[in-house]
């Protein structure tokens, strides 16, 4: 797996252009009947077949261009560092083993390293972000219980 720690966001052209092929290829998608598709290149003539869950993939990545996101692709059963997931998750490495210790997140241990798949950091992720709104909806609630917040 490639990664890069430099974050880079398309510049005005590629907004411009990613934005007019994410509209032509959602019109083009929605106009298929079957689970796969032939595309043209038309500088090389090379046609190719794909499957149209891929042709959304590539819409999804149009979509985030043309709004000026940068991107980032990782296959779902990657396996990622302790360091890694640290970083996903914005918090210390330290903490992140204490997490896996605990089994709140599964791991691996390959030799003394530890490997937590890219899956389960995300769901994990995922999983605190819902305890965070519910945490965040009982306070609303409490605060309008004593008077504090006006709905």
């Amino acid at each position: 797996m490639v990664t890069t720690n430099e974050i880079r966001r398309p510049n005005k052209r590629e907004r411009k252009l990613a934005q007019e092929s994410y509209t032509s290829l959602i019109s083009s998608i929605e106009q298929l009947k079957s689970d796969q598709a032939e595309i043209e290149i038309e500088e090389t003539g090379e046609r190719i077949i794909l499957p149209v869950k891929a042709l959304n993939l590539l819409g999804e990545i149009l979509k985030a261009m043309s709004q000026g996101k940068p991107i980032s692709i990782v296959p779902i059963a990657t396996e990622v560092t302790t360091q890694k997931a640290s970083e996903i998750l914005g918090c210390s490495r330290p903490y992140l083993v204490k997490l896996l210790e605990e089994g709140k997140i599964e791991y691996t241990k390959v030799g003394k390293h530890r490997r937590i798949k890219y899956e389960d950091v995300i769901d994990y992720k995922k999983k605190m972000k819902e305890e965070q709104k519910k945490r965040l909806i009982e306070m609303m609630h409490a605060d309008e219980d004593l008077g504090l917040y006006d709905s």
